[in-house]
């Protein structure tokens, strides 16, 4: 989203027609925005074997998928219903990796029916894995590298303390399962969390998987997760992608020649690819002035955007109906939930009007997909600017949505 012409554009289509098209409360998603992200990515990493799997839980919605496979992107699971989302979206099963945490073995096997990888993340599955598939099954494991990296303490998954993963210290653990039923790895897997700008963090634990990937004669994938840190703000740190594409990629070179044979490296990034492209549109129902702040009250909250409230998030808001306003002022902007819903606090923003329209920038990740009926609201519309015309890829929510599935006892 830029301003062109005094006014918030996507694609050149003008914010303001958007919101007025399909209302608000609403996500917009700029599919440019991902195929550049896409790119991105891969030209960092130009001189190897790469794969990209989108970690889809950030954005899981079908029209999304479908952009990504088309753009030659794979995708990573965590549950069965992300896996049929996937395969509805046209996806094979061979496109799609399983990487569940602490969940029933019955879904181990649903993912396997599919023809998805999977990614074992304990001892107890790995040890039911052998058991059942012995080496007629490819898998993966997942190592817990014992890095602690992330922007916040909620969204570190690879230190010590994380339930993610098999812990590098119980190496041979894995090694005796493994070779008790001939098990056929064909890939080692680590993710070290989310919003990590250091390449350092990266470097750690690629250094670790790297080192134990010898243990494996048939492993031909190293996937390192994702986590890269996109910028919420002007002058917000991020990860140095070329930098951090060279450093990888020399050392991944040298593993493959120390191995002997040529391996693939997989990411799996989810914000990195469609944080960026999305926009929440709002509106200013209430601008309410007290003797220490004004409040901006707008028609969403945190069942729509709850990053800010559960993780501290930052989400840059600009007036989308004064764009260029020489007369600013300092907002707290805040939800309509009976909880303490705050986007942002002591914000400075163009001069708001109720019934304005405001943008949340960076929602595109983990926006939709966290969102809830709570106080029996109605989740918002998605919207998919696509080849200079905004499409429609999910309604919004109705009174028959929240009533589907209850069920009313004729109590007397």
């Amino acid at each position: 989203m830029k301003i062109n012409n005094n006014q918030y554009e996507i694609q050149s289509i003008p914010v303001l027609d958007i919101a007025q098209q399909f209302g608000t409360p609403l996500y917009v998603y700029d599919a440019d925005k991902i195929v550049e992200k896409i790119n991105q990515l891969r030209s960092a990493f130009a001189t190897v074997d790469l794969k990209i799997k989108f970690a889809c839980k950030a954005l899981t919605n079908i029209s999304i998928l479908q952009l990504m496979r088309q753009n030659g992107v794979g995708i990573d699971v965590v549950s069965p219903q992300e896996l049929a989302l996937g395969l509805h979206a046209g996806y094979q099963g061979s496109d799609i990796t399983f990487t569940p945490s602490g969940v029933s073995f019955d879904e181990i096997e649903t993912a396997v029916a599919a023809g998805a990888i999977i990614n074992l993340d304990n001892l107890s599955v790995l040890q039911k894995f052998g058991e059942k598939y012995g080496n007629t099954v490819p898998c993966m494991i997942r190592i817990k590298p014992n890095v602690a990296a992330g922007g916040n303490a909620k969204i570190m998954t690879a230190h010590e303390g994380s339930k993610f993963g098999i812990d590098i210290r119980q190496r041979d653990e894995i090694l005796q399962i493994v070779s008790q039923y001939d098990m056929n790895v064909v890939g080692l897997h680590q993710h070290t969390g989310s919003d990590i700008k250091e390449a350092e963090a990266f470097v750690r634990a690629a250094d670790i998987i790297f080192e134990f990937a010898a243990s494996f004669p048939k492993l031909q994938i190293i996937d390192l997760g994702g986590g890269f840190k996109v910028s919420y703000k002007e002058g917000d740190p991020i990860t140095a992608m070329p930098e951090l594409g060279a450093q990888l990629s020399e050392a991944f070179h040298q593993l493959s020649q120390k191995l002997g044979r040529k391996l693939q490296l997989w990411f799996e990034p989810g914000k990195f690819l469609v944080s960026e492209s999305g926009v929440l549109l709002v509106n200013a129902n209430v601008v309410k002035p007290t003797p220490n702040r004004t409040f901006v009250g707008v028609n969403s909250g945190l069942n729509h955007l709850i990053r800010p409230m559960m993780y501290g998030s930052y989400h840059h808001i600009v007036n989308v109906s004064n764009p260029v306003s020489t007369h600013t002022q300092t907002y707290d902007v805040v939800g309509y939930i009976c909880e303490t819903d705050t986007f942002a606090e002591a914000r400075t923003l163009n001069e708001v009007h109720e019934n304005d329209v405001l943008a949340l920038l960076n929602a595109g990740a983990y926006g939709f997909t966290m969102s809830s009926q709570y106080n029996s609201r109605f989740r918002p519309a998605e919207i998919l600017v696509y080849q200079g015309k905004a499409h429609l890829i999910r309604a919004r929510e109705t009174m028959e949505d929240i009533l589907r599935n209850q069920i009313l006892l004729n109590i007397q």
